[in-house]
């Protein structure tokens, strides 16, 4: 039975998940021992490092992206290793994000993707008969797996059974218990926030003879005799359990004891346990996270610190194929998790959820605690954003604005950021691309209260958006607000000229003069981007940002932006996405000017590195349509005279099940297939290639 506050949960324990993996991720290198991190940050009880925005990290891309198998496979029954292995190959960019790339052998996950593309299936991908015991047993089954729990509340052992299905892509042995445990421990987390009663149940999941369990037993022995001191545990686990004899780059069965560790010390409560689990060392992120995730539906959103709650604003970043999906706002996708929750549960989703969730495009309704969807303010001084459950459009929450003394000409920026470059991070951690997640010709919407205590004129608004390379401002006419009155503001997003929006929101301005100054408060509701984009892409306004051209996610191949074109030198089959994730009916056009080899290709509603159509020039003198569903398949063909070293016109339409290409304003071919309903776009050779695109356009149909 799905509980009456599942959706909160879920949000608590995604949220307790990236606030761990946030706090421990500065002192995870090898470099920071448990002494280090002792003697440098004694006891933490804060964030030890500032981001600009924390980037991505593979702690967090595998839960949500391999995730993904329940929609792209196992749509109406329970997952197998296979479904999960698809997603695995499907989002990952080889070589770059998603996990660590620490060489074959070396990587448990690096190791296993190699085994994968090279025709070995799951679990065999994974197993310690393929990879041997000391790869197959390291951390990585147990970090990538917190959604499987989510999304199984209140049913440990079928979230262990998904945990394990999952985990046996890359690991095995010892490595799948730690999956198994953790899923069930986050799905009796749903029930009870007794700490002692969640390891039981995860325990439960696992054989009792097993080194994990060993492990997790002596902690808790420990515990009993010395239960004040948590330091004095760690000093058993290095001289009993330590990595001198657990071999390999991050062994699970140290970190497990860390795991549990964190728990029993920190006794139920959230803050404590993450701050032990990283003050112990060895895996911070990766332990900080788990423990996260179990603390945080254990303990709900109140037992969250706003201290760990702030600096997060709702937001991560994420680092696979798709640049749209690696945007992320948490409360959103905490309402993803909830519906499918009550999917696999065989239960009736509220309609009153499944209407707040708006696949591909951006709703928020501040109807969840505390949230506020990465919405920011320019100007801290003047303006600061909240939560609030005192004013609401519809429901019962609300973004709060305060504005603070404010005089004629003072303004202040309140915002959503909807496009990431370099520029916007502090490191390069898993090198994230990203795709806007607002377009020229969409509409933005939302609802505006104005509550004002002080001034001698009322407040105005202009929304407006911002660009993202010249970062200038296309401010849209000036609204004067009305006081204790709600106010509809819409507006069509202006033709950004070939550049990227990377703010979108308003400008709030004061009017009153010197004496007396503006003070008080609007609220912002039902904030919306969405309808049918239409943008060009120029690329003497983009970018190189994490070693790919603005805004695509490459994958293989060199790319770069040459004479105000985007550039492609490969020798072998190379990819490059972009757009709406979840794009359906568009038409695409680029300018195309072949230099070498006989593979040029758009891609079409592309779903990841294996899903997707692509057509274009195909041999000499022909071009073909293909399908890509793990593997290219040819779906079409004639011949067609072109030559290296001119440029032509290319437009690829999707519109129902009905695939066209034009070169140079001929149609030149047409086919019917409904394999894939929606995807992004780009370009790709299946061959070696040098080719230079430009002038890309995206029509929405």
């Amino acid at each position: 039975m799905i509980p009456s506050n599942y959706l909160e949960k879920v949000y608590a324990g995604y949220l307790g998940m990236n606030i761990g993996i946030r706090l421990g991720a500065p002192v995870e290198p090898t470099i920071w021992t448990y002494e280090r991190i002792k003697n440098t940050y004694g006891e933490i009880t804060n964030y030890v490092k500032e981001y600009k925005n924390f980037a991505a990290d593979d702690d967090a891309n595998g839960p949500y992206y391999f995730l993904r198998a329940l929609y792209d496979d196992a749509k109406d029954r329970d997952i197998t290793p296979n479904d999960v292995a698809r997603a695995w190959l499907n989002y990952t960019r080889e070589g770059i994000g998603m996990f660590w790339w620490g060489g074959y052998g070396v990587s448990t996950e690096h190791t296993a993707y190699i085994n994968l593309k090279k025709g070995i299936p799951a679990p065999r991908s994974g197993s310690i008969e393929q990879n041997g015991k000391i790869i197959a047993e390291q951390i990585g089954g147990q970090i990538f797996i917190d959604t499987w729990g989510l999304v199984n509340p209140c049913n440990p052992k079928k979230a262990a059974d998904f945990g394990e299905a999952a985990a046996r892509v890359s690991h095995d042995g010892e490595g799948v218990l730690g999956a198994r445990f953790f899923c069930a421990a986050i799905a009796k987390a749903f029930e009870t926030s007794d700490v002692r009663e969640i390891i039981e149940t995860g325990l439960s999941q696992i054989p009792a003879d097993s080194l994990y369990a060993k492990v997790a037993r002596a902690v808790l022995e420990f515990h009993a005799r010395q239960p004040d001191d948590f330091r004095a545990c760690r000093d058993m686990l290095e001289r009993e359990w330590g990595y001198d004899k657990y071999k390999g780059v991050c062994h699970i069965i140290p970190n497990a004891g860390v795991c549990i560790l964190a728990m029993i010390y920190g006794q139920g409560d959230f803050n404590r346990t993450v701050e032990i689990a990283t003050m112990c060392g060895w895996d911070t992120d990766c332990n900080a996270g788990n423990v996260g995730t179990v603390l945080g539906v254990a303990c709900g959103l109140e037992g969250i610190a706003d201290k760990y709650r702030t600096p997060i604003n709702d937001s991560i970043v994420m680092s696979g194929i798709s640049g749209y999906l690696n945007i992320l706002d948490i409360p959103t996708y905490a309402k993803e998790l909830a519906i499918l929750g009550y999917r696999l549960a065989g239960e009736a989703c509220p309609q009153w959820l499944t209407d707040s969730f708006k696949e591909g495009e951006i709703y928020f309704d501040f109807e969840l605690p505390g949230s506020t969807h990465n919405i920011r303010v320019s100007d801290p001084f003047f303006c600061r954003v909240r939560h609030s459950t005192e004013k609401a459009f519809r429901g019962t929450g609300s973004l709060e604005v305060l504005f603070d003394r404010m005089t004629r000409g003072e303004k202040s920026k309140i915002y959503y950021k909807p496009f990431y470059t370099r520029d916007d991070f502090s490191d390069e951690r898993y090198s994230p691309t990203f795709a806007p997640k607002a377009y020229s010709g969409q509409k933005v919407s939302m609802k505006i209260y104005l509550d004002q205590w002080g001034g001698n004129e009322t407040m105005g608004i202009a929304p407006y958006v911002r660009l993202a390379k010249s970062k200038k401002e296309l401010v849209q006419g000036y609204i004067k607000l009305v006081d204790q009155q709600w106010l509809d503001v819409e507006f069509d997003i202006p033709d950004s000229e070939g550049e990227l929006i990377d703010e979108v929101g308003i400008v709030l301005e004061a009017y009153s003069t010197r004496k007396p100054k503006s003070l008080g408060r609007i609220f912002i509701d039902e904030f919306r981007i969405y309808g049918k984009a239409n943008y060009s892409i120029d690329f003497k306004k983009q970018t190189m940002s994490f070693g790919c051209v603005t805004p695509f996610s490459h994958n293989h191949g060199a790319w770069s932006i040459e004479d105000g074109a985007m550039y492609l030198m490969t020798a072998e089959p190379s990819e490059a996405y972009t757009g709406n994730y979840f794009a359906q009916d568009y038409s695409v056009s680029v300018k195309l000017n072949p230099q070498s080899g006989y593979s040029h290709l758009v891609a079409v509603r592309a779903q990841g590195a294996m899903r997707g159509y692509h057509a274009g020039f195909d041999g000499e003198n022909q071009v073909s349509l293909y399908i890509n569903d793990f593997g290219f398949k040819k779906l079409a063909s004639r011949s067609y005279e072109w030559r290296f070293n001119q440029t032509y016109d290319f437009q690829v339409t999707v519109q129902g099940h009905t695939l066209t290409l034009s070169i140079n304003g001929e149609q030149v071919l047409q086919h019917q297939d409904d394999k894939f309903g929606y995807g992004m776009y780009g370009v790709s050779t299946i061959d070696a290639a040098r080719a230079y695109f430009s002038d890309f356009r995206f029509v929405e149909l």
